[in-house]
Protein backbone atom coordinates (compact mmCIF):
# COMPACT_ATOMS: atom_id res chain seq x y z
CA UNK A 1 0.00 0.00 0.00
CA UNK A 2 0.99 3.42 -0.57
CA UNK A 3 1.08 6.25 1.47
CA UNK A 4 1.22 9.70 1.03
CA UNK A 5 1.96 12.47 3.43
CA UNK A 6 0.71 15.99 2.80
CA UNK A 7 1.87 19.60 4.47
CA UNK A 8 2.79 19.44 8.02
CA UNK A 9 2.69 15.69 8.28
CA UNK A 10 4.62 14.91 5.30
CA UNK A 11 7.05 17.82 7.23
CA UNK A 12 6.78 15.71 10.78
CA UNK A 13 7.35 12.72 9.16
CA UNK A 14 9.89 13.68 6.65
CA UNK A 15 8.98 11.84 3.72
CA UNK A 16 6.30 12.65 1.60
CA UNK A 17 5.37 8.89 0.69
CA UNK A 18 6.03 5.26 1.66
CA UNK A 19 5.19 1.47 0.57
CA UNK A 20 3.74 -0.35 3.71
CA UNK A 21 2.59 -3.61 4.58
CA UNK A 22 0.16 -3.57 7.77
CA UNK A 23 -0.88 -6.58 9.28
CA UNK A 24 -4.61 -8.19 8.73
CA UNK A 25 -5.56 -6.31 12.01
CA UNK A 26 -5.61 -2.80 9.99
CA UNK A 27 -8.84 -2.96 8.73
CA UNK A 28 -9.95 0.68 8.50
CA UNK A 29 -8.14 4.11 8.27
CA UNK A 30 -8.17 5.00 12.18
CA UNK A 31 -6.62 1.32 12.11
CA UNK A 32 -3.84 2.34 9.79
CA UNK A 33 -2.69 5.35 11.70
CA UNK A 34 -2.85 3.57 15.23
CA UNK A 35 -0.50 0.84 13.46
CA UNK A 36 1.93 4.14 11.94
CA UNK A 37 2.47 5.78 14.99
CA UNK A 38 4.37 2.55 16.02
CA UNK A 39 6.83 3.12 13.30
CA UNK A 40 8.99 6.08 14.25
CA UNK A 41 8.44 8.68 16.93
CA UNK A 42 8.06 10.91 13.73
CA UNK A 43 4.95 8.99 12.83
CA UNK A 44 3.95 8.93 16.57
CA UNK A 45 4.49 12.94 16.75
CA UNK A 46 2.69 14.06 13.57
CA UNK A 47 -0.19 11.27 13.57
CA UNK A 48 -0.97 11.52 17.13
CA UNK A 49 -4.27 13.92 17.16
CA UNK A 50 -6.85 12.07 15.00
CA UNK A 51 -8.90 15.30 14.58
CA UNK A 52 -6.63 17.23 13.07
CA UNK A 53 -6.22 14.49 10.00
CA UNK A 54 -7.98 14.03 7.09
CA UNK A 55 -7.98 11.00 4.87
CA UNK A 56 -8.40 9.92 0.65
CA UNK A 57 -8.39 6.84 -0.35
CA UNK A 58 -7.96 5.77 -3.56
CA UNK A 59 -7.96 9.20 -4.19
CA UNK A 60 -11.76 9.47 -2.53
CA UNK A 61 -12.00 12.00 0.55
CA UNK A 62 -13.36 9.33 3.50
CA UNK A 63 -14.16 9.26 7.16
CA UNK A 64 -11.09 7.51 9.26
CA UNK A 65 -13.24 4.91 10.26
CA UNK A 66 -13.60 4.07 6.32
CA UNK A 67 -12.59 0.38 5.51
CA UNK A 68 -9.34 0.24 3.84
CA UNK A 69 -10.59 -2.93 1.43
CA UNK A 70 -8.09 -3.35 -1.38
CA UNK A 71 -6.59 0.22 -1.32
CA UNK A 72 -3.99 0.63 -3.05
CA UNK A 73 -3.25 4.37 -2.32
CA UNK A 74 -4.08 6.14 1.18
CA UNK A 75 -3.21 9.74 1.75
CA UNK A 76 -3.18 11.46 5.03
CA UNK A 77 -3.22 15.60 5.12
CA UNK A 78 -4.59 18.23 7.73
CA UNK A 79 -7.75 19.63 6.86
CA UNK A 80 -7.78 21.74 4.40
CA UNK A 81 -9.47 24.92 4.66
CA UNK A 82 -10.15 27.76 1.70
CA UNK A 83 -10.42 31.41 0.77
Amino acid sequence: MRLLYFAWVRETIGVGEEDVQPPEAVRTVADLIDWLRGCSDAHAAALADMTRLRAAVDQKFVALDTQLGPAREVAIFPPVTGG
